[in-house]
């Protein structure tokens, strides 16, 4: 009988030590879901309150007086993201470095018959999924100047480099660009007349995969932290 009890008693113990197991998996799963709720919700403000910085930062040329409207400027579609894909498939466990251009400010002035001077400002989102390798990458854009709707008249490419600290899979970056300047054949010249393009440089396949409408999260396939 003492052998039979003392094995009641382990056999009782190691029920309620699973009991009590059982009865902890739903607060860890709730917590864990209010981690990612509170984490999301830090990103909705940190994303509304750059925003607002983006659109309420003056750039040089807001205080000069202009003589007619600006260009219009415009991020290309096909150009505005950046995704790498580890042997062409298109999945989320084979991207690597990411980059999204997220917005673009722009400011001109031109008097008389003097050429368009444009300052401008792209706001970037950069990221690196589970194939990028390194922390350091460089991104390379142009800045197209076109007839409205028709010819391209000048194309600069830009470099930018970007570092992610240590265990970073995504940050931002501001780039600012001054003294884009267009010539007018006379002062009945409009900047209306005009467009200015933005884009990534990108492969064929990358901007068929933009055409797509296709999207990855900045961070696509980047293991969740622990």
């Amino acid at each position: 009988m003492p052998i039979v009890g003392a094995f009641m008693r382990r056999f009782l113990i190691g029920l309620l030590a699973v009991a009590a197991a059982a009865s902890a998996l739903p607060v860890q799963a709730q917590t864990r879901q209010q981690d990612r709720e509170r984490q999301e919700e830090q990103e909705r403000r940190d994303r509304q309150q750059r925003d607002e910085d983006f659109e309420n930062t003056p750039l040089p040329l807001r205080q000069r007086p202009n003589a007619g409207p600006c260009p219009f400027v415009r991020i290309l579609y096909d150009a505005a993201r950046y995704v790498e894909f580890e042997g062409g498939q298109q999945a989320s466990a084979a991207v690597g470095f990411t980059g999204e251009i997220e917005g673009v400010e722009a400011e001109c002035v031109y008097r008389e018959a003097d050429p368009i001077e444009i300052d401008m400002e792209i706001l970037f989102h950069l990221g690196r999924g589970p194939q990028a390798e390194g922390d350091s990458r460089t991104y390379r854009y142009w800045v197209a100047v076109t007839e409205r709707n028709s010819a391209i008249l000048a194309k600069q490419y830009f470099d930018l480099p970007v570092n992610f600290e240590r265990g970073q899979d995504r940050t931002y970056v501001r780039e600012r660009l001054s003294g884009i300047t267009i010539p007018r054949a006379d002062i009945a010249v409009s900047g209306s007349n005009f467009e200015v393009l933005i884009g990534f440089e990108v492969t064929p396949e990358m901007a068929e995969f933009n055409r797509a409408g296709a999207r990855f999260r900045i961070d696509a396939g980047t293991p969740s932290a622990q």
